[in-house]
């Protein structure tokens, strides 16, 4: 029987620091918040919670209080990819012991391995837990991608095909082609913009699934200002600083990434202004 890890819109959360580390308190307000606005999956330990600059420890307890916070009320997809195998096995073991629904796993970073490479990697992961995997494939910040024959190969062995069926489901990791994406079939979005407007991206996806496409595509356009500012630099600085500016305890960034230029958080204060989500 087909099993879809969620439909919808997943939010891809930030992580909230103080200077000294994670600020859990902060971290499951947020999810909460989240929750209450209508997302259908938390996302945790991903590419916008900046788990590139989080400790071992760090990271374990972020998946765990994500878990924690969201009991079982909607799906947790913990992000445990890394360029060394055998550790992205240990992050996907300890995820799935602590109660993670599924994981998120990036293409190994710098190692630039081949395709064989990527199929033997995914392979060991798949093999060492029982909770589906979501690939992640963003070749601009890993230096490698995932070829559809590889895809075709990875089917084949995944625990995402127990969980699937013979189909792969489809998320799109960009918000400003979220409906493009649900029109090819896409289940969802991984979404940056859930952060700030959780309901309203969880809005656009049930619209379409509602046979509303009209209206979707409608909503996809107007928030294309508000996306675009987003990724005026690189993710996560934006979200990151345009959830401070809705009250969140977000923290600072952790080096190398920094603070905005001055003319982006400008843009930035326009878009969450002209949705009314600040004043």
């Amino acid at each position: 029987m087909k099993k879809t890890i969620f439909k919808g819109a997943g939010v891809a959360i930030i992580t909230p620091f103080t200077e000294d580390g994670v600020n859990f308190e902060e971290l499951s307000r947020i999810i909460e918040d989240q929750i209450k606005g209508g997302t259908d999956a938390i996302v945790i330990t991903g590419t916008s919670g900046e788990s590139a600059t989080m400790t071992d420890e760090e990271h374990k307890a972020a998946i765990k209080c994500a878990v924690d916070t969201v009991k079982g009320r909607i799906p947790v997809i913990a992000g445990t990819g890394s360029n060394e195998t055998s550790y992205a096995i240990q992050l996907s073991q300890y995820a799935e012991k602590v109660g993670a629904d599924a994981v998120l796993v990036v293409t190994p970073y710098y190692n630039k391995c081949t395709q064989k490479g990527l199929i033997a990697h995914y392979k060991a992961i798949a093999e060492s837990i029982n909770i589906p995997i979501v690939l992640y494939d963003v070749p601009s910040r890993t230096g490698v991608g995932i070829q559809i024959p590889t895809y075709v190969e990875l089917s084949k062995i995944l625990r995402l095909r127990a969980a699937c069926g013979d189909n792969l489901d489809v998320y799109s990791g960009n918000d400003d082609q979220i409906v493009p994406i649900l029109s090819l079939g896409g289940k969802g979005v991984i979404s940056v913009l859930s952060n700030v407007a959780p309901r309203e991206t969880h809005d656009m996806c049930q619209l379409y699934f509602d046979g509303k496409a009209e209206e979707a595509g409608k909503m996809q356009v107007a928030y294309t200002d508000l996306i675009d500012a987003l990724f005026c630099e690189v993710n996560p600085i934006p979200v990151k600083v345009a959830m401070r500016k809705l009250g969140y305890a977000a923290g600072p960034l952790r080096m190398p990434l920094c603070e905005m230029e001055p003319a982006h958080e400008k843009q930035l204060e326009d878009a969450l202004r002209n949705h009314g989500l600040i004043k």
